[in-house]
């Protein structure tokens, strides 16, 4: 059963503001913190993808970010030309880079007093929005920087989001006071929100070709599965368990999934996954976030390093 709810400003509030920071902004990042530690490091890698026929191969990943801190959820650009992330290069706080690939070449994108993640193309694919701040408000920028403002203000705290429409997004809300967090479908025209499912993780991906959203949904004491929701009509079905103990995955232009474990890559074409490259020899070896480029050319593998 759905929810329904009206949208009002997303703040934190006086009673849980230094707490709701906190928690906010891990849960953005994607990464689990104790107290006051930084976040893991992790590096992105970049790869070609080859497909012939039913075969996919994945070449040499190369570490394009080399930072020392923190480098995660890559994104790539309309026209697959590079991809933007979030990266912590002041042991301060995150900005917005982008990746050349032509150039091989890393470039500032945002330069804020707040922290940005989760940058995501939005539609038309000439401006970006990110999860800014404290409270975590949806933000847009142009493609070189330029602050455009406020791109939505929804209930709660928003930890990612996807397009589905120039008025539509989904989205993934902490939930409050230890309850299970849930993908709602926010309507800008009507400042509305419908809760579709709890107990979500932070993969919120629209499927190429059909406009669909898919998540990975985690019941309590249940195999994580794949859903895919059709926004017109809400309703959800179920793809395929994920890869056991994973849960970011990544569409391939043709409709397939992508997901890692460890240092493999594994491929999902209805009814099984098959590994179709083992990444470990070549330095990556703890596959997180992935994602491939919309002309199916290049994939970008979050690679975190192990604990010390």
């Amino acid at each position: 059963m759905t929810q329904t709810q009206t949208v009002r400003s997303a703040q934190c509030g006086v009673l849980r503001s230094a707490k709701c920071a906190v928690v906010g902004a891990v849960l953005a990042a994607g990464w689990t913190m104790v107290g006051a530690q930084a976040p893991p490091a992790t590096e992105i890698f970049l790869a070609p993808v080859t497909t012939s026929g039913a075969r996919v191969s994945i070449g040499r990943p190369v570490n394009v970010t080399n930072n020392p801190g923190y480098d995660n959820q890559p994104q790539f650009l309309a026209d697959s030309s590079g991809f933007l992330f979030s990266s912590m290069r002041d042991g301060a706080q995150t900005d917005i880079y982008r990746y050349d690939i032509a150039l091989k070449r890393v470039i500032q994108v945002t330069r804020t007093a707040e922290n940005e993640y989760s940058p995501t193309i939005a539609p038309g694919g000439h401006t970006f929005t990110t999860i800014r701040g404290a409270d975590q408000k949806i933000w847009r920028f142009t493609m070189d920087g330029t602050d455009v403002g406020l791109a939505a203000t929804h209930m709660g705290l928003i930890g990612y989001h996807a397009w589905i429409s120039e008025s539509e997004l989904a989205t993934f809300v902490l939930g409050e006071q230890r309850q299970p967090n849930t993908m709602q479908l926010f309507n800008l025209r009507t400042g509305t929100s419908e809760v579709i499912e709890s107990g979500i993780g932070r993969s919120l991906l629209i499927r190429p070709g059909r406009g669909t959203v898919s998540y990975v949904h985690k019941p309590e004491g249940a195999a994580w599965v794949i859903k895919e929701l059709d926004p017109a009509t809400k309703q959800t079905t179920t793809l395929t368990p994920t890869v056991e103990g994973s849960e970011d995955l990544a569409w391939t232009p043709d409709g397939t999934i992508v997901m890692g474990q460890k240092g493999k890559v594994f491929l999902w074409r209805p009814s099984e996954w098959t590994e179709i490259a083992d990444l470990t020899r070549q330095g990556v070896e703890n596959i997180t976030r992935l994602t491939v480029s919309p002309d199916g050319r290049w994939i970008a593998i979050v690679n975190q390093a192990a604990a010390r």
